[in-house]
């Protein structure tokens, strides 16, 4: 990991979950992470609950990722303040209650604008801050096993409604991205994390409760994005797939 000493991450999502633990993890490790999420004041409370040390190393802006005009100025705060983006971790993402064929329209165009064009907009800027800094950067997405082909939950389980097709349509964006990188001749990496069941706010109590502990915990998430950070230069991890022991599908 020495060389991303002082380098910059950005993560979305970061009060919570996945992202807080990303957080965690990336700033413990000598990062400089900049902390994207809608909640400022849980941005405050992660930025408190970090040892003294780290705390100078986590910067913290309220940005809705569905927003188009909150992420430009959020990655232009980045860019002045910051220098760039070296490491981006698309990590925000939200889901309903409710069917596909029933829920109304403006929740799943929310779906929609959150979990892919959120990642699409920020995915955007930090490719271009890494291509015009010559930067072997690295770009992330946050995906999940609802995003792999043969995902099948059983008909007796909750339909993922809109959320499903957001997390395909994000592993054809991450295959996409990874496939121009090539043909661009540049060293920028991209992983796609697929983890199963994770133990976070946006899934409900009655479904951990039906898991029991055969659930992800978000540190195991975070643990993926460091090994795929820490791989050496000419290796790129492509794909991580992550269930709990025991998880079906």
């Amino acid at each position: 990991m020495e060389r991303w000493q002082n380098r910059v991450a950005v993560i979305t999502g970061a009060s919570s979950g996945i992202g807080a633990a990303c957080t965690r993890l990336l700033v413990a490790a000598g990062l400089q992470v900049v902390g994207l999420a809608r909640r400022t004041e849980r941005l405050e409370q992660l930025r408190q609950s970090l040892p003294v040390e780290q705390q100078t190393r986590f910067h913290q802006r309220t940005c809705d990722v569905s927003a188009e005009g909150q992420v430009n100025s959020a990655f232009e705060w980045i860019e002045q303040q910051l220098g760039g983006i070296d490491v981006l971790i698309n990590n925000a993402g939200i889901v309903r209650d409710g069917q596909l064929l029933d829920m109304p329209v403006p929740e799943i165009s929310q779906i929609l604008q959150t979990n892919l064009m959120g990642s699409i907009y920020c995915t955007k800027l930090a490719a271009s801050s890494m291509k015009r800094r010559e930067m072997a950067g690295h770009l992330f997405f946050i995906n999940s096993t609802a995003g792999l082909a043969g995902y099948n939950p059983g008909p007796v389980d909750p339909s993922l409604n809109a959320y499903t097709p957001s997390k395909f349509a994000l592993t054809a964006v991450h295959e996409i991205c990874r496939q121009e990188l090539i043909t661009a001749k540049s060293k920028i990496k991209t992983t796609s994390i697929n983890p199963g069941w994770v133990a976070t706010e946006i899934v409900s109590d009655e479904i951990k409760a039906q898991l029991g502990d055969v659930i992800l915990q978000a540190d195991d998430v975070a643990q993926a994005v460091l090994y795929a950070l820490s791989s050496s230069p000419n290796a790129q991890v492509q794909e991580i797939t992550l269930r709990a022991v025991g998880e079906w599908y």
